[in-house]
C-alpha cells in the first residue's frame, strides 16, 4: 500500500463532454483555473489538453497550449504540468473505402504531435503506449510501435519526463520494451487508463496485472473513468500506486451531482486521508519522480 499519494488532475480532456457539463474548461483561460483550483485542493499534477475556444473540440495547437501555461505561471501556483501529446491519432475508418481516413480522423507523425511540448519543455508529457479500438464505432487510436520508440526518443532529448499511459497488457509489454532499450530513465512513469473502450477494464484484477507488469522500481499512478473514478483512486492507493481524477474522466460527484476538478481533487484527498495516507505535494513528487 502506497501510503504517500501523488494526485493527478486531469481537468479537460478532448472528448465530447462539454455539451454534459458546464463545468468543463474550453478556453485556455478556463482550463489554466481548472488548473488552479485542482491544485489549490491538492493536486501535485495537472494533466492539460486544450480545446478550440470557438467549436470546444480537442485540439493540439501550440498556441493555445502556450497560452494556457503561460496563464498558469503567471498565477504563480505551485504545481506540476503534465501537458497530453495525445492528439494527432485519431484514425477513423471510412466504410466505402477504408484506405481513406474518415470524417473525424487527425492522424500526425511524431514530430507534430510532440510540436507543443518541444515549444514548452513542461516537466511531464504523456505518450500512449500503442494503438486501440476507441468506442463502438470506427474510430481507432493510431501509435506504432516505431512511433512509440520516437517518440520516446525525442522528448528524452527534450530532457521531459514521459508518462506512459497504458490501456492494456500488450502495451505494458510494449513500455517495458522501451525501457529495456534504455529510452525511459528511471525511475520510470506509468498512466494505467483503466475501464476505455476497448482497453483493459477499471476492476481489480486488472490493474493489479498491469501494474504488476511495469518496470521494477516505476512509479506509475492509475485511474479509471466514470463511475469507477473514485473505486480506482483507493485501488490504486492499496496496490501502492498514485490517483488520477478530472473532468476529463468522469463528470460527477455523485449520482445527478456535476463536479468541478477541484471537488474531485478534493474527494480523492478525502479518500487518502480516510486510508491512512497523505496527499503528497509539488515539490515532493518531483523528488520521488525524478523531475529535473
Amino acid at each position: 500500500m502506497n501510503t504517500d499519494v501523488i494526485i493527478t488532475c486531469a481537468v479537460t480532456g478532448a472528448g465530447d463532454t462539454t455539451g454534459k457539463s458546464d463545468k468543463v474548461p474550453v478556453t485556455p483561460r478556463q482550463i489554466a483555473d481548472a488548473a488552479i483550483e485542482a491544485a489549490n485542493a491538492g493536486a501535485a499534477v495537472t494533466h492539460i489538453h486544450v480545446r478550440d475556444p470557438e467549436t470546444g473540440k480537442g485540439s493540439r495547437d501550440p498556441d493555445l497550449f502556450e497560452e494556457t501555461v503561460n496563464h498558469i505561471k503567471r498565477d504563480g501556483v505551485n504545481v506540476i504540468l503534465n501537458l497530453t501529446a495525445g492528439m494527432g491519432g485519431d484514425f477513423n475508418l471510412d466504410d466505402e473505402d477504408p484506405s481513406v481516413p474518415g470524417p473525424g480522423s487527425d492522424l500526425v507523425g511524431p514530430e507534430e504531435r510532440l510540436a507543443h511540448v518541444e515549444r514548452l519543455r513542461p516537466e511531464i508529457c504523456t505518450l500512449d503506449c500503442g494503438t486501440i479500438n476507441f468506442g463502438n464505432g470506427n474510430e481507432t487510436y493510431v501509435n506504432p510501435a516505431a512511433w512509440c520508440r520516437r517518440m520516446a526518443a525525442i522528448v528524452k532529448d527534450y530532457g521531459v519526463k514521459p508518462e506512459i499511459e497504458v490501456f492494456d497488457l500488450g502495451q505494458v509489454r510494449l513500455a517495458n520494451a522501451l525501457h529495456d532499450e534504455g529510452l525511459l530513465e528511471d525511475p520510470a512513469l506509468f498512466q494505467v487508463c483503466l475501464g476505455i473502450p476497448w482497453g483493459a477494464g477499471a476492476d481489480t484484477r486488472s490493474m493489479t496485472a498491469m501494474a504488476d507488469g511495469l518496470p521494477s522500481g516505476a512509479n506509475w499512478a492509475g485511474f479509471g473513468i466514470s463511475r469507477m473514478q473514485m473505486p480506482m483512486v483507493a485501488q490504486a492507493m492499496l496496490l501502492g500506486g498514485n490517483a488520477r481524477v478530472g473532468l476529463e474522466d468522469n463528470l460527477y460527484l455523485e449520482r445527478g451531482v456535476l463536479a468541478s476538478n477541484g471537488q474531485l481533487v478534493a474527494r480523492a484527498a478525502e479518500i487518502v486521508e480516510r486510508m491512512g495516507g497523505r496527499v503528497v505535494g509539488p515539490d515532493e513528487a518531483r523528488e520521488t519522480l525524478g523531475l529535473h
